[in-house]
């Protein structure tokens, strides 16, 4: 067998395997999607059915009147772009400055930031936070909601790395045409650095979409739960036995998430593949 071949060969059964970890992954939301769209008795039949006879797209309307899930979306889609928004700024403006700037203790400044990253924040902050909210008068609102997370460990070391990779010489030409740290930063560096940071505000708009524990504890009336605890507001309600109204709220809950990554998908996957410019 010629080299060609094999090489032909051994694309075909990556590719396979490719496809069937795929479908794998792809499974649970195939499935909640058909159990969304199935009446009680298609959900608990036997033998299972993989596809529903009958298309209950009520089940979506009946979501909606279980709990007030307008309401809730638009408290998620608040929270979640206020959020990311902040931590890309936040993000991207610390990365700059441990990436590009000496100053005295930069290094011990960038160590203890690295260390938080092993801290589990939601169970070890949530008790100091919340009494902080408290005396504060943020409790059910929007401040409690975002402003403890505007910040990210995470995004300033990931931007910090991205912006080390960025050859020093295009600052240093930057500079000699009379550009400042702000105009270098804004007209030049950003630009280079789309993809990383589209691939950040993926991760972090569906972090914030999904947080589930900060909110119950910081919205205690309805008006200002997310879309998360609606969830399980639908799960704890009298008709929780019926499975199908269940998983399309939980599909009304996913469908934001998906439309961001196919709107983003392209700057995630060369934010995964891209090193930087190198000289």
């Amino acid at each position: 067998m010629t080299i060609s071949g094999r090489k032909r060969i051994n694309t075909i059964i990556i590719e396979i395997v490719l496809i069937i970890v795929s479908f794998i992954f792809i499974m649970p939301l195939i499935l909640a999607i058909t159990i969304s769209l199935q009446p009680p008795t298609g959900v608990f039949s036997y033998p299972p059915k993989f596809f529903p006879t009958a298309f209950e797209w009520k089940n979506y309307v009946q979501a909606f009147e279980m709990v007030p899930f307008a309401r809730l979306l638009l408290n998620s889609a608040i929270v979640a772009i206020l959020i990311t928004a902040g931590k890309i700024v936040t993000g991207t403006l610390a990365g700059y400055a441990f990436a590009n700037f000496k100053f005295t203790g930069n290094r011990l400044a960038f160590g203890f930031l690295f260390a938080t990253l092993f801290l589990p924040a939601e169970t070890v902050m949530i008790v100091p936070l919340f009494s902080l909210m408290s005396k504060f008068g943020w409790v059910n609102t929007y401040w409690a909601l975002t402003v403890p997370f505007m910040a990210s460990a995470t995004n300033t070391f990931l931007l910090r790395q991205h912006f080390l990779t960025i050859p020093q010489s295009l600052e240093d030409s930057a500079l000699i045409d009379g550009a400042g740290p702000i105009r270098y930063f804004i007209k030049i560096l950003l630009p280079l650095s789309k993809a990383v940071i589209g691939g950040a505000t993926i991760i972090n708009f569906v972090y914030a979409w999904n947080m589930y524990l900060w909110p119950t504890i910081v919205s205690m009336e309805d008006e200002m739960k997310t879309v998360q605890v609606g969830v399980k507001m639908m799960i704890d309600a009298e008709s929780a036995n019926n499975w199908g109204i269940i998983m399309a709220g939980t599909m009304i809950a996913v469908i934001p998430t998906l439309i961001v990554f196919f709107a983003l998908q392209d700057l995630f996957v060369k934010s995964l593949v891209r090193s930087g410019i190198k000289e």
